[in-house]
């Protein structure tokens, strides 16, 4: 027999169903469980992902697989197993699935101590012992984890987790650790548990492995062959009346029908509606032409938003088809890491990737913005630069200051300015007219970015409602829109009384 195969015949020997219509009954594990499991343990692996809709027992699953670790055929002498949760709640979920399997049979209760009010499983036989952990960093620390359950990681909002972190970091002293991360999708591309979806549907690193149940994008939501896609266990032990009513209401009630795509289609969706959708956004990631955008004529949008936040620079071309586009990003280097973890986004990281320039001190420094500009206004035949008027002055000043002149376009945030240059780049967007390259910051923003529509269907960039940093979209915006005024708008040096500060 395989590893895979002890497994198999461990789980159903010992093990019983803790809950619902066959609570206690010995466990016979489907097709595609059995397909995991020996996708795991027949392989050399190190990390497991696995992700499925709701309530097609991942946590149950885990639960078994953790007591396999703690003492049955994968135990290993005074190994320490651990949970990880981002409540209290939820890390309480999988111990109590694995303690009730665990009270339901004799053989394996008869091995294991149950701490309930540590969440805890001991078997003193093997010295293993188990815990569940909740999103509190520094409980994770001085740990050496050789099995880690990572429950529902697609709560985690942002690339980091330091509960994550911190436990898989601990697993190095071990000498074949196993992590599974079992979990619905995250909502956006930026967040965790989909930054390693997409590491591992690289193939990149052989030892992690991907079972991914989705729906197909490009299927009727509310159809049968859609929710089966996404739930392995549909109409077996998932109710397929009840899934199918929760369909209805979605289709009939729109306003739930992004958590319905996201919690039961299992599909990559927030529970805001994001401007640009995901798919039209990736639909345009080929590398703009740098030569393209060197003959011109060359248009740029100016975001500075507020000094301690992200400045960014859109810069944009059309070579006849296309608009070829390229970001630039200015964040203060003083509370990089902090600001991180606030705004859930990997600034250190895209600063030492060359993304985004670090500025010196806590604030953005506009002496480095208008240098920058200043090289950008000699690399490019720059025609039109778009701005906000809010701070304008500032970077003006520094312009001023080192002897940059570039015609500058003043260019309003509300409805009368933003529902036309929206249009615009959606009808761009959704010709697929536009080359971005990929640029993760700028990806981040379009993912974050949500639209504010008013009584007359006038729409307009909303920072309020949007879920993250959107300064990127906004420069981009000015940029592709400030071409269709440039012939009849003048420079701010020709014309001052165009500005008003």
């Amino acid at each position: 027999m395989t590893r895979g195969d002890r497994v198999i015949r461990w789980i159903e020997t010992y093990c019983r169903i803790p809950e619902g219509k066959d609570v206690g009954k010995p466990v016979k594990l489907r097709g595609w469980q059995k397909k995991i499991i020996k996708g795991i343990y027949d392989t050399p692996t190190r990390r497991a992902i696995i992700s499925f809709g709701r309530k097609n027992a991942k946590t149950t699953l885990s639960a078994f697989l953790l007591l396999v670790h703690l003492c049955g055929p994968e135990a290993t002498k005074n190994g320490q197993l651990y949970s990880a949760a981002q409540s209290r709640d939820q890390a309480a979920i999988l111990f109590a699935l694995a303690a009730k399997i665990v009270r339901m049979s004799p053989d394996l209760n008869a091995v294991v101590v149950i701490r309930d009010t540590a969440k805890q499983l001991f078997c003193p036989d093997l010295g293993t012992l188990y815990k569940a952990l909740s999103a509190e960093a520094s409980t994770a620390y001085g740990l050496s984890p050789v099995f880690v359950v990572h429950d529902e990681l697609g709560q985690v909002r942002g690339p980091r987790s330091d509960l994550y972190e911190a436990l898989e970091t601990a697993c190095g002293a071990q000498e074949n650790p196993l992590s599974i991360i079992i979990s619905t999708q995250a909502p956006t591309d930026g967040d965790l548990l989909s930054i390693l979806i997409d590491d591992a549907k690289t193939g990149q690193d052989p030892t992690t492995k991907l079972w991914l149940y989705t729906a197909d994008e490009s299927l009727d939501p509310f159809s049968k062959k859609a929710i089966r896609q996404a739930n392995p266990a549909f109409g077996d032990f998932l109710n397929e009346k009840e899934v199918m009513q929760q369909a209805e209401a979605a289709k009939r009630m729109p306003s739930r029908e992004n958590s319905y795509r996201n919690l039961i289609l299992n599909q990559r969706i927030s529970q805001h509606t994001p401007f640009i959708p995901r798919s039209v956004w990736e639909a345009c990631s080929d590398v703009p032409d740098e030569e393209v955008l060197r003959e011109g004529p060359t248009f740029i949008g100016i975001d500075l938003s507020a000094r301690n936040d992200l400045t960014a620079i859109a810069i944009a071309a059309n070579d006849g088809d296309q608009w070829h586009v390229k970001c630039e990003f200015f964040a203060p280097l003083e509370g990089i890491r902090e600001r991180s973890i606030k705004d859930r986004a990997p600034y250190d990281m895209w600063a030492s990737m060359g993304h985004l320039t670090a500025t010196p001190g806590s604030s953005v420094d506009y002496a480095v913005v208008a240098e920058r500009l200043g090289e950008i206004s000699a690399e490019y035949p720059i025609c039109a630069a778009a701005f906000d008027r809010w701070r304008m002055d500032i970077l003006m000043h520094e312009l001023s200051r080192i002897g940059v002149e570039i015609p500058l376009v003043p260019f309003g945030q509300g409805f009368r300015d933003m529902a036309p240059a929206l249009d615009n780049l959606e009808s761009i967007l959704l010709n697929g007219k536009l080359r971005h390259g990929g640029n993760p910051i700028l990806t981040w923003c379009a993912a974050n970015a949500v639209a504010l529509q008013d009584a007359a269907g006038n729409r307009k960039l909303d920072k309020a409602k949007s879920t993250g940093r959107i300064d990127g979209i906004v420069a981009l915006v000015m940029a592709l829109s400030v071409s269709a005024k440039e012939t009849t708008q003048k420079s701010i040096y020709e014309e001052r009384d165009l500005v008003v500060l």
